[in-house]
């Protein structure tokens, strides 16, 4: 039985964990299942154990997907703290993070950039992104300012520490409002 699970089905998660029907309970190494679960990067957290008479229970904690770099014809999906979750040919519908110099990459670790400070300080700002009812599409990270794109043309420019206090506060979300109601998709 596979509880809270998301992106992966249940069926995946049990073939993951090496789980098989019609094997001795007791003999089950629930152990080992979960240690070939937190391998994948996406699985976060997981609990295995067992279930009188005869039932294994996976309850898994998975990271989601928050943002995207592309990396050449790639992109490089990352959770809400920048760990590498996998590489893909198609680009998500995520925000895209762009300006950066990469220095690592690998799936289940963090991404590592020349412009550290800057990519946590955006991921930080991701994270807020939602509970203040905000979405941007893309975001240029390229120097210690940045650009959030709400749409191509219509930008908030500046540190991502001054666009998160704006969001938090509101007075972003109003200005957007205005402009929204004034039919101004464009400008800084």
């Amino acid at each position: 039985q596979v509880k809270n699970n998301s992106y992966y089905t249940g069926e995946q998660i049990i073939e993951m964990a090496g789980a098989k029907v019609g094997g001795n309970l007791f003999r089950t190494d629930t152990v080992l299942m979960k240690e070939k679960l937190l391998k994948d990067p996406y699985i976060r957290n997981v609990s295995v154990n067992r279930s009188l008479p005869g039932t294994i229970n996976i309850t898994v904690q998975e990271r989601k997907e928050a943002s995207v770099i592309p990396y050449g014809k790639k992109f490089i999906i990352l959770d809400e703290n920048g760990l590498v979750l996998r590489h893909s040919d198609l680009e998500p519908k995520l925000p895209l993070l762009l300006g950066m110099t990469i220095k690592e990459m690998t799936p289940g670790k963090a991404l590592t950039v020349e412009e550290n400070a800057v990519l946590t300080d955006t991921l930080f700002m991701l994270k807020s992104m939602e509970e203040n009812d905000m979405y941007f599409k893309k975001i240029d990270i390229s120097n210690v300012i940045i650009k959030a794109y709400i749409y191509d043309s219509l930008i908030c420019e500046g540190t991502p520490d001054n666009i998160l206090k704006s969001m938090e506060n509101g007075n972003l979300q109003m200005v957007l409002k205005d402009l929204f109601e004034n039919g101004i998709e464009r400008g800084i």
